[in-house]
């Protein structure tokens, strides 16, 4: 197993992001201060409205702060251009979705390898990888079939694939049991237990307390504020200190 890493791999400091709703400004984050580090398996939660989603976005870097600072693995997000933010989804990040996404026409393998297509991986290698990918998620015995040839867990299990393929700093995992039943959600929590066990950084986005139960840590949102941030069976974590932005930045402690 691999052994965790004390190191940053997302820090988030004072992170604000409004839109405009006709005439009114929302505050979707009103100040958020968040550290994750290397291997560690959070959950979000919070009702609807809470912000999670659009916290969510940014951590994805589908989206970026309106103010405040984003900070993943010593680089600051919001000074990206999209070429870069869309290169960074593409290789360090893996999203599973409670939709699935995949393409109906193509075998779960073509689906498996697309993002190391669209990163120009070289064919045989992006083969490979798919098909490791793939052997991980139990599904090596179904590498040709298509997804409507395939149940809701093996479906999510292709996109648990289609996440890792990369080799991603971060698995995003948003509501990944939602369109399923209580059993299949429970072996898909097995496969994302079993990443973490092996060094994978999971955020997982989920309602359902069985499910956040998964992870070691939950942080609940509402009203675009961190309610709370616990490590399971714990006291509350501590807040985020200004120096710990420095110190990711590479800058000298003082």
């Amino acid at each position: 197993m691999t052994q965790p890493s004390t190191s940053n791999t997302l820090l988030l400091r004072d992170v604000v992001k409004t839109y405009a709703m006709g005439t009114s400004i929302v505050r979707a984050l009103d100040g958020v201060s968040l550290e994750i580090a290397r291997n560690e398996y959070v959950a979000v939660m919070g009702p609807s409205g809470s912000g999670k989603s659009t916290l969510m976005n940014i951590i994805g870097c589908l989206d970026v702060p309106t103010s405040g600072t984003y900070c993943l693995e010593g680089q600051m997000v919001a000074e990206m251009p999209e070429t870069r933010l869309a290169e960074i989804r593409n290789r360090r990040i893996g999203f599973v979705f409670q939709t699935f996404n995949l393409l109906p026409r193509a075998n779960i393998l073509h689906n498996v390898e697309l993002p190391l297509v669209y990163g120009g991986i070289p064919r045989a290698d992006r083969r490979a990888r798919a098909v490791k990918a793939l052997e991980t998620v139990g599904l090596a015995d179904r590498m040709t079939h298509r997804p409507n040839e395939l149940s809701g867990g093996q479906r999510q299990r292709v996109a648990i694939a289609r996440a890792l393929v990369a080799r991603p700093s971060i698995i995003l995992a948003d509501e990944p049991t939602g369109n399923l039943d209580s059993k299949t959600g429970e072996g898909i929590m097995a496969v994302l237990d079993g990443l973490h066990a092996d060094g994978q950084t999971i955020i997982l986005v989920t309602h359902e307390e069985h499910i956040a139960d998964h992870a070691h840590r939950i942080v609940r949102l509402r009203d675009g504020l961190i309610e709370s941030d616990q490590a399971r069976g714990s006291v509350a974590r501590r807040a985020v200190p200004a120096l710990d932005l420095a110190v990711a930045m590479g800058a000298p402690a003082a």
